[in-house]
């Protein structure tokens, strides 16, 4: 079976640090660039980060840049968005999903992704 699965999630106070994976089983996720969303309750959802298949590429929504980084070990077939300095406004299901792409392409923080993982809940909150 394909899919993508999160885990990491949970109850963090403002200031705060998690670590969400995104495991990859089924597939081989060295093909794919990795895309990380959120969705807050009563929004839409956003793109947060994203990783180039190498790793060497990534792209951060202006609200995470700083605090947020991605990262992945494709040896495990594990992507990785680590959360720094969390704020309330960071509650949100948090997703993972993952596109295949060419080598060499950046990432793009897109809807248009060939899998989606079901996501795993982030609430910021003292």
């Amino acid at each position: 079976q394909l899919q993508l699965v999160e885990s990491g999630g949970g109850l963090v106070q403002p200031g705060g640090s998690l670590r969400l994976s995104c495991a990859a089983s089924g597939f081989t996720l060295d093909y794919y660039a990795i895309g990380w969303f959120r969705q807050a309750p009563g929004k839409e959802r956003e793109g947060v980060s994203c990783i180039s298949r190498s790793g060497v590429k990534t792209n951060y929504a202006d609200s995470v840049k700083g605090r947020f980084t991605s990262s992945r070990d494709n040896a495990k077939n594990t992507a990785y968005l680590q959360m720094n300095s969390l704020k309330p406004e960071d509650t949100a299901v948090y997703y993972c999903a993952a596109v295949l792409v060419p080598l060499l392409a950046p990432c793009v923080m897109s809807d248009d992704m060939n899998y989606w993982g079901k996501g795993t809940l982030v609430t910021v909150s003292s």
